[in-house]
């Protein structure tokens, strides 16, 4: 049986946003979709970033993988590779033209934290260890490396700017970079302060996105 909460919920959805939107979702239908921004979000519940941003429907594209990774560039289509994030990047930039791509983590990971504590595989796939293994690069430009919150935090953070990096190295994505038509941007979500961080471009510092919060300001060494 489908999920009730699913059902209640889909109930409240009608009777209220979609009533109160029902024009903005018939004009979506029938121009399509031309969100200015795309998100990189992690699979995990508490952070969507649809709730984070109060965006309304058509604009943000949204992809989301365990710890919000971006492999690089890949075009020979190696067996290992993973290719779902790569072709949401795809049609994000060539068809859709977005002029934003925000790649958001967040505390409290568990992909992450499944990579430092070096946990054992959930299944024999061991698909997220093969996938987590992508963080490698971040892990070894950070010192010293243990387990204490401290320290995954800033793992957190370094695979942010290893994402970053890595968007750099499709060759779409890049040149649109340099032209000006398109901007990356690093982000940070705090699940238990709902605070958000963004990178400085320029310093690669991580604060505050609104003013006036508590400054949280973080270096993440080594990823520069």
């Amino acid at each position: 049986m489908f999920p009730a909460r699913l059902i209640a919920g889909y109930r409240a959805f009608l009777g209220g946003r979609f009533a109160d939107e029902r024009t903005r979702y018939r004009n979506l239908a029938r121009a399509g979709q031309r969100p200015e921004t795309m998100v990189i979000g992690c699979v995990d519940s508490r952070v969507s970033p649809e709730v984070i941003f109060n965006a309304a429907p058509g604009e943000l594209l949204v992809v989301r993988n365990v710890a919000a990774l971006v492999p690089a560039y890949d075009p020979v289509h190696s067996s290992d590779s993973q290719h779902g994030t790569s072709a949401a990047l795809e049609f994000g930039v060539e068809a859709l033209r977005v002029r934003h791509i925000v790649v958001l983590g967040h505390a409290l990971c568990g992909g992450i934290r499944a990579f430092a504590d070096k946990q054992k595989p959930l299944s024999p796939g061991d698909f997220i260890g093969r996938w987590m293994s992508q963080v490698a690069p971040a892990a070894e430009g950070l010192e010293p490396a243990s387990p204490d919150e401290t320290s995954l935090r800033r793992l957190e953070l370094a695979s942010i700017e290893l994402s970053l990096k890595n968007l750099m190295t499709f060759p779409w994505v890049r040149i649109l970079v340099e032209q000006g038509k398109l901007t990356l941007h690093g982000a940070y979500f705090g699940i238990a302060t709902g605070h958000l961080l963004v990178r400085d471009p320029q310093s690669g510092r991580f604060e505050p996105a609104v003013k006036g919060l508590p400054r949280t300001v973080f270096r993440v060494s080594g990823m520069d």
